[in-house]
């Protein structure tokens, strides 16, 4: 059977991408990283989500970008934003390198368990203006790919595939649902409560997703 690895972070997007590539016939490998977030509550949704959707494989992998901060998701000085998503504004939620780090870690892997793919839920319609998140990012990273391994140079280049870059919030929702993904455990806020704070950027674009989609049942916060 064919193989992919899916980044699976615990969130909407990357619970989606992983019901995705096993609804496109391959035997998912997820990885998911602790890398100094100021919570693991989507390290336990990743695990809910595994168990879920039967992936026999789970990777947890210890990288911890919190040593020099510069966001908010791994700095606990720093507040987190909950004014909005603002216009041509990259938020402090954004952590410096970290796309770039995982998927690097993510080709090691894969060539390792010979996989044809890695799955992204990279996302550059509804998000917080990251540039890592963007379809041209993507685009550069997998030339990269193509010359950084041996099966690239063998000419069986690992594919970066981000299913959902294009989609708006409310179309992962609606794929989600169609998919049959747990939405319910999926965590996306960037807070680590006892339940989601539905005011920081990822609670809100959820919820009014999650309402339009009409299930306002799942709505949190």
């Amino acid at each position: 059977m064919k193989k992919a690895v899916v980044l699976l972070s615990g969130g909407l997007d990357s619970a989606t991408t992983a019901a995705i590539a096993i609804s496109q016939g391959y035997d998912a490998i997820a990885i998911s990283f602790r890398y100094g977030q100021r919570h693991h509550r989507e390290l336990l949704a990743a695990k809910k989500i595994v168990a879920k959707l039967n992936i026999t494989e789970h990777f947890i992998v210890d990288v911890n970008l919190s040593q020099w901060g510069g966001s908010s998701l791994t700095d606990t000085s720093m507040d987190i934003p909950q004014e909005g998503v603002q216009p041509d504004i990259i938020p402090s939620t954004y952590v410096p390198g970290r796309n770039t780090v995982f998927i690097a870690i993510a080709l090691s892997l894969a060539e390792a368990k010979n996989a044809e793919a890695i799955y992204l839920g990279i996302n550059a319609v509804d998000y917080s203006g990251y540039p890592d998140c963007r379809p041209e990012y993507l685009a550069a990273y997998q030339k990269l790919a193509s010359l950084a391994s041996k099966v690239g140079v063998e000419g069986n280049t690992i594919q970066l595939v981000a299913p959902l870059v294009e989609d708006s919030k409310l179309d992962i929702v609606r794929r989600a649902l169609s998919l049959g993904v747990p939405i319910e455990d999926t965590w996306s806020c960037y807070q680590g409560g006892e339940k989601p704070c539905g005011v920081c950027d990822s609670c809100r674009i959820r919820n009014k997703a999650l309402i339009e989609a009409g299930r306002p049942d799942l709505v949190s916060g």
